[in-house]
């Protein structure tokens, strides 16, 4: 919702680019990553459902909180704490599909998960278009507030099929075993080290399309009611189709092909990579700007389904979790903490220094940055089935606690 209604918000609060991006940068993602590490090791020892009401009802009643901010201040300390509840959702949840699906299965099980993403973004442009300008963007935020309260209701009624044959006291390491499982998987699979490391390269891109709204409206002329209904629409549709083919795709890459899941989210970001950073400097009237829009969307969500996946193989079935929770850590402490962060940064640094296109400019950089995940989504392809052959067959406790 921040992002989608950047038009509105940065300039009521008067706020300037560098502090929009503290807000839905470092503000956000450092309490969002850090508490998702530990709400991983909670995920792993308690009823995930019910962890996961508990988060969503946190997070909905700070959202309706941010609805009432006068300035940096009264936005920053309620968006803070919002990453503490949704921190816990992902973890929780990932786990819950590990438990429930084959891995031959799994990447489209996290593919329909994370279509959660395109939807809830696209939506919250729909709204920023239809409801900002009518009711403003304050009562927007009280409503999804509330909206949230009832699904957190809803979640109380998800059964957690680990719980009914896993007491309390076996639900395994504490704290320092978990840390410690989560050393002995990164240090066993490399595959699993590139994996992570090319998301978070990516999520340098994906942190400067925080400024998209702004850069639509300031550099490419839009109106911002208009951009937000469309690209709103562009974002369900592509965001929907690109999760659904990196599910299904990935799936059938497992199945047929001798390299991971991530070899194709090399082919794919080879194919399309370059073309995120030309399409920064395209005219709004071009005939390749609106889908150059969505091909990033459908790239970006192809991401999710193959990424998570192949995670939770590489990772130690009583730490899974934990694992996923490091692993958004790294990609928003790092990926998105400099993508965004970093982004506002550059936006006044090129405006300072006479630039007609900041946000153009900065965008472009971090694009350039985020091609670094090709090199590391090659290697964890090729490394995949070595290191899955030696968690399943030739490591006898090598992740085993004590």
């Amino acid at each position: 919702m921040l992002p989608s209604f950047a038009n509105f918000i940065k300039p009521e609060l008067g706020l300037t680019d560098t502090q929009y991006g503290l807000l839905t940068g470092l503000f956000f993602i450092i309490f969002y990553a850090v508490a998702g590490l530990f709400m991983g090791i909670l995920a792993d020892r308690m009823h995930r459902g019910r962890l996961i009401a508990a988060a969503i009802a946190l997070w909905s009643l700070l959202t309706a909180a941010s609805g009432a901010a006068k300035g940096f201040v009264s936005m920053a300390i309620p968006r803070a704490l919002i990453g503490v509840g949704e921190s816990a959702l992902t973890p929780a949840a990932t786990s819950l599909l590990a438990d429930r699906f084959r891995p031959s299965q799994l990447g489209l099980a996290a593919a329909l998960y994370y279509l959660g993403v395109p939807v809830g973004a696209g939506l919250s442009l729909l709204v920023a278009g239809y409801l900002g300008p009518t009711i403003g963007w304050r009562n927007c935020f009280y409503l999804l507030g509330g909206v949230g309260m009832l699904f957190a209701v809803l979640m109380l009624f998800v059964r957690d099929p680990r719980v009914p044959t896993v007491h309390a006291h076996e639900h395994g390491p504490g704290l320092g075993g978990h840390m410690k499982l989560l050393g002995a998987a990164l240090k066993q699979s490399p595959a699993l080290c590139m994996m992570i490391g090319g998301g978070v390269a990516l999520h340098f891109a994906v942190g400067a399309a925080a400024f998209d709204q702004i850069w639509f409206v300031e550099e490419r002329g839009f109106e911002r009611a208009e951009i937000a209904k469309l690209t709103g629409y562009i974002t369900v549709v592509a965001g929907i189709a690109g999760t659904l083919f990196g599910g299904f795709a990935g799936d059938w890459w497992y199945k047929y092909r001798k390299s991971g899941r991530a070899m194709l989210l090399f082919w794919m970001f080879l194919i399309v990579g370059p073309f995120s950073v030309i399409f920064r400097i395209l005219p709004a009237d071009s005939v390749l700007f609106l889908p150059g829009i969505g091909l990033g969307i459908f790239i970006l969500c192809a991401f999710y389904g193959p990424s998570i996946s192949t995670i939770q193989e590489l990772s130690p079935p009583s730490a899974r979790a934990t694992v996923i929770a490091f692993n958004i850590l790294c990609l928003n402490v790092v990926g998105l903490g400099l993508g965004i962060t970093g982004t506002g940064w550059l936006i006044d640094l090129f405006r300072n220094a006479g630039s007609l296109e900041p946000y153009t400019h900065a965008a472009m950089t971090m694009s350039v940055a985020s091609l670094l995940a090709l090199p590391a989504f090659f290697l964890a392809g090729r490394w995949f089935h070595r290191d899955r052959a030696r968690i399943a067959e030739g490591m006898p406790g090598r992740f085993e606690f004590g």
